[in-house]
């Protein structure tokens, strides 16, 4: 199958740093490769792939002094209408911003939903746009948008060999993502006071939340239970969460994944996880680790984790949650999208 992957320009494919998007089309366009298919990937010039790469940018826009990405995805769309002739199916990854162009192309295609769609101003392009496909990447991602043209939920992926099991424990709870007030970096330095456990922050700080950490969290950084290690690679990632003793993800919004879960089960270390979005359908209490409401159910589940097998926690990752087994459910998805055809007016 000729299948063509479009990524966002903001980060490269993989990311170098932070970036859960880039790095699941990393891992589908690899996989996909993998499995015989002919794949190009249309991303920034410094992305890292086994596809073809079209390269839009030079270097990921993060990484520049970009003021702003739109005239750059421009130039993505332009380059992605011109050659989609070659493909049996195009894959997208940038949202809705394709849409008018799409409905103008006779093409087959699909674009996974990666990020929230909680928030009204979606409805009317939704609405507008209702016979476009869509994935969704977890069933409670939904929930705001029904009338949407789902056509499957396929939950994120990862190479089994990205990393590895570590059968014992360690001694530090760890929060691994991003600094900001949805992802409860605050409750998780709570639960580690509560339980008198070291926990250790690998975390970037975005522009638009820096006066949230310079207010709100840096102040609480000064207790000697808490080190804040900042940003870390996808090298770094193995040893800081198999290391650690669980992983805490104390969320406040309506999280549609969570790549940080599925890595931290990987190296099977439990994860302790509040009940948003996602969370029930990634993490299996007992298995994989605990869901929990609020702080006190938080700092019980830290005094229980040890009951968790890591390996148990480890072969949950690879039954569930593994790359091929991703690749596979975009593979049916594409053939039933093949299949129908093109629609290209909205549905009634």
């Amino acid at each position: 199958m000729r299948i063509a992957q479009v990524a966002p320009l903001y980060e490269s494919v993989p990311p170098q740093l932070y970036g859960g998007t880039e790095r699941v089309v990393a891992y589908l366009t690899d996989e996909l490769v993998r499995q015989g298919h002919d794949v190009t990937l249309f991303a920034s010039g410094d992305s890292q792939t086994q596809a073809h790469l079209r390269p839009v940018c030079n270097r990921a826009l993060r990484l520049t002094d970009c003021r702003d990405a739109l005239p750059h995805h421009m130039l993505l769309l332009d380059r992605v209408g011109r050659e989609a002739h070659n493909f049996n199916i195009v894959h997208f990854h940038i949202d809705y911003l394709h849409f008018p162009q799409t409905r103008l192309l006779d093409l087959p295609n699909v674009t996974t939903l990666h990020g929230r769609l909680d928030l009204p101003d979606l409805v009317p392009i939704y609405h507008e746009f209702n016979e476009m496909p869509v994935v969704s990447i977890s069933n409670d991602q939904r929930t705001p948008l029904p009338f949407a043209n789902w056509r499957a939920t396929v939950y994120h992926g990862l190479p089994a060999d990205s990393y590895r099991l570590h059968p014992e424990p360690g001694k530090y709870l760890a929060f691994l993502g991003r600094i900001s007030p949805e992802k409860g970096v605050d409750r998780a330095i709570r639960i580690a006071q509560r339980v008198g456990m070291e926990l250790r922050i690998a975390a970037k700080v975005d522009k638009v939340d820096e006066a949230y950490f310079k207010e709100c969290i840096r102040p609480l950084l000064s207790d000697p239970l808490v080190k804040f290690i900042g940003e870390i690679g996808e090298k770094e990632k193995n040893d800081f969460l198999g290391r650690a003793y669980a992983l805490l993800f104390p969320i406040d919004w309506p999280e549609p994944f969570g790549l940080v879960m599925i890595e931290a089960m990987a190296c099977g270390t439990p994860v302790i996880a509040y009940r948003r979005g996602s969370v029930s359908e990634i993490v299996r209490s007992g298995e994989s680790g605990y869901v929990v409401d609020n702080l006190e159910e938080a700092v019980a589940a830290v005094a229980k984790v040890d009951t968790v097998s890591r390996r148990r926690c480890r072969q949950a990752f690879e039954a569930r949650f593994c790359a091929s087994r991703m690749a596979r459910d975009y593979l049916a998805v594409y053939r039933a999208i093949i299949a129908v055809g093109v629609q290209t007016q909205p549905a009634a």
